[in-house]
C-alpha cells in the first residue's frame, strides 16, 4: 500500500517524536553519571553506523555524502548540536516534562525568525499567540521567586537553537535529501563533541554544584556494562528518529507535521511520573497549556494563510 505524502509525513514524525522522548529519558538516566560531550559522542558515533549500515542501503548508499551545500549543512548541524545540548543540559536539573513544555516554545520563536531572516508577514494573531505562549514560560519559568532555576533557560536557549535548524532547512530541503541532512548532523555531533571533550574531557573544570554544569564539566568514564544498552538505545534513536523527522518535512507540509511533534509532551509527563517520579504542579500545566496551545494556534493559522484565497488576504 502506498502511503500519500501527508500519512507518510504523518507516520515519519510521529515514530520519531516516540523515539525522541525516549532518547531523552535515557539521556536523563545517563546524566548523573557520564559527561553530556562523551554521551553525544557516542550516541553520534551509534547514530552515524544505523545510517551508514540501515538507512543509506536503503536510500541512497554512499551518494548521501553529496551535497553542493557543505557550508549549510555544517551551520545547519551546529544549530543542531547546540540546540541538542542545551536542552540536555536542562534535562539534567529539571523535571522531564518541564524541560520540554519550555523546549516547545520554538514553534513560536521559528514564527518570530521568519519575520527576522524570511521576511514573512505575521499578523496581529500569530502575535497574540506568541506572546500568550510566552507567558506560557514565564509561568513554568517563574523568575523572581523561589521556584525559580537557571537550568530552566536551558531548555529556552534549546529552543532559539532550533528555530534557527528549521530556518536554515527551509533553505535546503528543496535540494537536499533526508539522509544526507542526518548525516552531516551526526558528523557535526562528533566534531564537536570530540573538541569539547579534548578542553574538558579531563575533568579539572569539574568543580560546580549545580547539575547542568558538572553534566558539562564532568571527566570521562569508561561505560558501566549495566549502561551498554541505555547507550545503543541512543544511537539507534538518534539515527533513526533523525531520519524519520527529516523526511517527515521533506514529504509533508511543515504545518501539517508540525502538530506531531507535540506528542513529545504528553509522553514527558508520563515519563516523568513513571520513571523519575515527578509530577507537574498546577502551574506547570497552566503553563504547558498555554504554551501547547499557542504554538498549536501558530501552526495552524499559517497553515490557513497559506491556502488563504485572494478574497481573504488579511494576514493573522
Amino acid at each position: 500500500m502506498t502511503l500519500s505524502p501527508a500519512k507518510l509525513g504523518a507516520l515519519c514524525a510521529a515514530v520519531s517524536v516516540m523515539f525522541f522522548s525516549v532518547n531523552d529519558v535515557a539521556v536523563k538516566f545517563l546524566s548523573g553519571g557520564y559527561a553530556l560531550h562523551q554521551v553525544v559522542l557516542l550516541r553520534s558515533v551509534l547514530g552515524l553506523l544505523v545510517i551508514m549500515i540501515v538507512v543509506a542501503p536503503l536510500t541512497e548508499g554512499w551518494a548521501i555524502a553529496r551535497t553542493k551545500r557543505l557550508g549549510m549543512h555544517m551551520l545547519r548541524g551546529l544549530c543542531v548540536v547546540f540546540a541538542n545540548m542545551t536542552f540536555y543540559l536542562g534535562l539534567a536539573a529539571m523535571p522531564l516534562a518541564d524541560a520540554v513544555a519550555i523546549f516547545f516554545i520554538s514553534p513560536l520563536v521559528i514564527t518570530v525568525f521568519s519575520v527576522i531572516f524570511l521576511k514573512e508577514t505575521v499578523g496581529p494573531l500569530r502575535w497574540s499567540a506568541i506572546a500568550v505562549g510566552f507567558v506560557g514560560v514565564v509561568i513554568m519559568v517563574r523568575p523572581g521567586t523561589a521556584a525559580f532555576q537557571i537550568a530552566s533557560l536551558w531548555p529556552l536557549l534549546a529552543a532559539f537553537c532550533y528555530a534557527g535548524i528549521h530556518i536554515i532547512t527551509r533553505r535546503i530541503a528543496g535540494t537536499e535529501s533526508a539522509t544526507t541532512m542526518v548525516f552531516y548532523i551526526q558528523i557535526m555531533f562528533i566534531i564537536v563533541s570530540i573538541g569539547i571533550g579534548l578542553v574538558v574531557g579531563d575533568g579539572r573544570f569539574d568543580t560546580q554544584s549545580d547539575p547542568s554544569l558538572s553534566f558539562l564539566l564532568r571527566a570521562w568514564s569508561w561505560p558501566l556494562p549495566a549502561d551498554y544498552p541505555l547507550f545503543v538505545l541512543l544511537g539507534i534513536g538518534i539515527g533513526i528518529g533523525g531520519y524519520l523527522i527529516s523526511q517527515a518535512y521533506r514529504v509533508a507540509e511543515a504545518s501539517f507535521v508540525a502538530p506531531f511533534e507535540y506528542l513529545a509532551l504528553p509522553m514527558s509527563v508520563v515519563w516523568g511520573m513513571i520513571l523519575f517520579d515527578e509530577y507537574p504542579s498546577l502551574w506547570d500545566y497552566v503553563g504547558m497549556g498555554l504554551i501547547l496551545g499557542a504554538g498549536l494556534f501558530v501552526v495552524w493559522r499559517e497553515a490557513r494563510q497559506k491556502d488563504a484565497t485572494l478574497q481573504d488576504p488579511a494576514p493573522g
